[in-house]
This record gives structure tokens, C-alpha cells and sequence, in this order.
């Protein structure tokens, strides 16, 4: 089973209980004309200097 399948929904719930934003799901980025993706990404709402990217890795 991937990893995301196991942990996406309890992570993305745990950083919603800690006053994270859920920005984008699934978060696509394009660096250097290289197109990839991420499992999502989220804002702190409390601390504006704050992102995470989130990607699982098997």
C-alpha cells in the first residue's frame, strides 16, 4: 500500500488541528521549466513565515 494511502489523511488532519491551512491538494510545482508534484501543501495561519510541502517517500 503507498504511503500517502496511510498517512495523507492523518497528517492532513493533524496539521489542520494545529491552525495549519491546507493550500493546495495536490500541490503542483514547475521549477526550471520541470513540472512535479507534491502531496500537498499548507500555510500556518498564526505564524505567516511558515509553509510546508509534504511528499511521501516509500
Amino acid at each position: 500500500m503507498p504511503a500517502k494511502a496511510i498517512y495523507h489523511d492523518l497528517v492532513r488532519n493533524a496539521l489542520e488541528r494545529e491552525g495549519w491551512t491546507i493550500t493546495h491538494d495536490p500541490m503542483l510545482l514547475k521549477v526550471g521549466g520541470v513540472e512535479m508534484s507534491a502531496d500537498f501543501g499548507a500555510e500556518n495561519l498564526y505564524n505567516t513565515d511558515s509553509e510546508v510541502i509534504v511528499e511521501w517517500l516509500n
